[in-house]
């Protein structure tokens, strides 16, 4: 079995953005040289996210729109958290947005369902973030 490790880098200069990785996920599998195994993709920081959903621009803006209706950006105060950092409702919206996404790898391809694609999600950017794959496999 072998593995191979990659991150990725982002420095969103918004709060909040959304990324496609998809192609960036499949060119390490490529270069990883594993035909048949599993690729972890996750985020390295705990206001950040990765998963897979449709790349549709509506969806897009519904995701911004419901995960404000959970947990707000302001007012700032609503957060214990809050303090040095006012990121308390990214940390809040990453818990509903999950860490990582694990995809089969078979044939050399990523082995999707229709529709589906790999995103990074920034919930409190302005900074350097990075992402990390790693494939394991044959």
């Amino acid at each position: 079995m072998k593995s191979y490790r990659k991150e990725l880098y982002f420095n969103i200069p918004a709060r909040r953005g959304l990324v496609n990785i998809t192609r960036n996920v499949e060119e390490a599998l490529r270069e990883s040289g594993i035909r048949e195994g599993l690729v972890l993709v996750n985020a390295m920081h705990i206001t950040a996210s990765v998963f897979i959903n449709d790349d549709e621009p509506g969806l897009h803006s519904d995701f911004e729109a419901w995960l404000e209706t959970l947990a707000p950006e302001k007012p700032y105060s609503r957060y214990a958290h809050n303090g040095f950092e006012d990121n308390g409702d990214a940390h809040l919206k990453r818990t509903v947005m999950g860490r990582e996404v694990v995809v089969a790898a078979t044939g050399g391809k990523l082995d999707f369902g229709p529709w589906e694609q790999i995103f990074y999600y920034e919930l409190d950017g302005k900074r350097q973030k990075r992402v990390l794959i790693k494939i394991i496999g044959e």
